[in-house]
């Protein structure tokens, strides 16, 4: 992950299933986790939204729901970050090629805000294509030390 480790780190790996279940447990470790850290209650919820869109974009655009395909989940608290991976199955995506939610036509539509959210709640956000298919994101908050 490049991040630097210390005897202050952990971390947990998960294989989830591509269900919708799945999203519920990796939004509640990521935000024990948080917690444990000490993340304020807002920041709290930034990250159970941001593992939770990341989570659905896994399992329904990623994996499309397919059994034989897992999401690979892993949560790194640091002891200045959180760092979360997300991983799915699928055939992957262009992040260049999504419509821009805020455009005009694209205010009304149910969906196409998951990265958007993503992206102002999280302090760093990564997409990679993996091989031999599939997508991972990497979602990093870094915990503001109070004075």
């Amino acid at each position: 992950m490049g991040e630097n480790a210390s005897s202050e780190s952990r971390k947990v790996e998960r294989w989830l299933e591509s269900a919708l279940d799945s999203v519920d447990e990796a939004e509640r470790l990521a935000e024990e986790m948080a917690q444990e850290l000490g993340f304020p209650e807002d920041d709290l919820h930034k990250i159970g939204m941001a593992v939770r869109e990341s989570m659905v974009n896994a399992v329904v655009h990623g994996n499309r729901y397919n059994g034989r395909k897992k999401v690979h989940l892993t949560v790194t608290a640091g002891p200045d970050r959180l760092a979360i991976t997300i991983g799915d199955e699928g055939e992957g995506f262009d992040l260049s090629a999504l419509p821009d939610p805020l455009a005009e036509q694209n205010l009304l539509h149910q969906s196409g805000r998951g990265i958007f959210l993503i992206r102002a709640f999280m302090d760093e956000f990564e997409v990679r294509r993996l091989v031999p298919g599939g997508t991972e994101v990497k979602l990093v908050k870094y915990l503001e030390k109070k004075q």
